[in-house]
């Protein structure tokens, strides 16, 4: 399936111009930039667009199947997030709530002061990656995590720094709801049947589980230049992930399609199919920016990598923010000021333009280096923007 030509017509899409998306998909497969990928484009709840293209494996031959399940890599911290925002509403959390006051012993080494706030904004100073005494063999063994983030010294004074924490950030987030939660379920349980249960997403899941690991994209860096993430490390983390690991920030599994759903959720304030897990007053302060004009120090290295000039963070609460002003964006320079999202290593995207009332969840196989992947993806939404009549 490609561009469904009555729905584009009847959102006011050309159906012509919201094919170069598609074009464009298949010219960098064949270019071999990356291996393959599933999208989905809707607007006001109406798919006009679906792509499945490509490998899930191109060394193996296995093309990309609907419904193709791959690793999620960081637009799995947006499910984690959810949970949080969930036991903010339930009041057994708050955005100012101390970390400490719920997992005592994280008030080691000077972060007695950090708040969930901090932490989903990714300026309370914890660490970008692993803290010592972490293998790489431990990174899905949630208890492990939690112990060495709250036994470590934080990078910056918190509130002073957007710092973006790829890994253990969310394992705290991930640690307070298990603890408020009464410690009763593993968290891979409490983001199944709080979020993805009830949303409809049959394919998602925290860890691989068995019946999603024979049809699932493995994780291969298409693309091996130096950048933020070493292709190796990705690749390894990739093939430890199974049914027990637990990688709040990224060890999840979906489809483009259950993506879409979820993002539907946010679109439509919160319900989907008469199910509510967020309020739409919570979305609203979802995206709005909470970090100024700071730049987030994620993207340091491109500075000099790239020559790219420095640029806002645009961070609202757990979700990354299109913002104003002219600068790199993964979710198009065309896009309104609120679009919202998220985004995975070198592959996944999902976003939510709403004043455009568009929703868009791409995953993809063949990752690339951060910076190419980020302007991949500014090209495939700013395609679908001005696909707009």
């Amino acid at each position: 399936m490609s561009v469904h030509e009555d729905r584009a017509a009847r959102q006011g899409f050309d159906a012509e111009r919201l094919a170069r998306v598609e074009a464009r998909i298949a010219r960098d497969v064949a270019a071999e930039v990356y291996d393959g990928c599933e999208l989905v484009v809707a607007r006001r709840g109406d798919v006009v667009l679906e792509v499945s293209h490509g490998f899930a494996d191109r060394g193996a031959g296995r093309r990309v199947e609907a419904s193709q399940p791959f690793f999620t890599m960081s637009v799995g911290k947006q499910f984690t997030v959810a949970t949080v925002l969930q036991r903010i509403e339930r009041g057994e959390l708050a955005l100012t709530t101390r970390v400490a006051d719920v997992i005592p012993e994280f008030a080691a080494r000077g972060k007695d002061r950090i708040t969930v706030a901090q932490i989903l904004t990714h300026t309370s100073g914890l660490a970008t990656m692993l803290p010592d005494g972490v293998p790489p063999d431990k990174t899905g063994d949630l208890e492990t995590v939690v112990a060495a983030t709250c036994a470590s010294r934080p990078e910056s004074e918190p509130g002073t720094r957007v710092n973006y924490s790829v890994l253990v950030g969310h394992a705290i987030l991930a640690e307070l709801v298990r603890r408020v939660d009464g410690g009763r379920r593993a968290f891979r349980d409490i983001v199944r049947e709080d979020v993805f249960e009830p949303l409809g997403m049959h394919d998602s899941s925290l860890g691989l589980r068995p019946d999603l690991a024979k049809r699932v994209a493995p994780v291969v860096v298409r693309d091996r230049r130096p950048g933020l993430l070493d292709p190796g490390l990705l690749e390894f983390l990739g093939a430890s992930i199974d049914e027990r690991a637990e990688i709040p920030a990224g060890g999840y599994v979906s489809t483009a399609r259950d993506l879409h759903r979820f993002a539907e959720t946010l679109r439509r304030g919160g319900e989907l199919d008469g199910v509510r897990i967020l309020s739409p007053l919570m979305l609203e302060r979802v995206r709005q920016n909470q970090t100024g004009d700071a730049p987030n120090s994620l993207w340091d290295y491109a500075i000099a990598m790239r020559g790219w000039d420095p640029f806002p963070a645009c961070l609202g609460l757990g979700f990354f923010l299109r913002g104003e002003g002219l600068h790199p964006t993964v979710f198009g320079t065309l896009a309104s000021p609120e679009t919202f999202g998220g985004f995975g290593a070198g592959s996944a995207i999902f976003w939510i333009d709403p004043e455009r009332e568009i929703t868009y969840a791409f995953l993809s196989a063949g990752l690339l280096e951060e910076t190419y992947s980020l302007e991949r993806h500014q090209r495939l939404a700013d395609l679908v923007f001005a696909a707009l009549t």
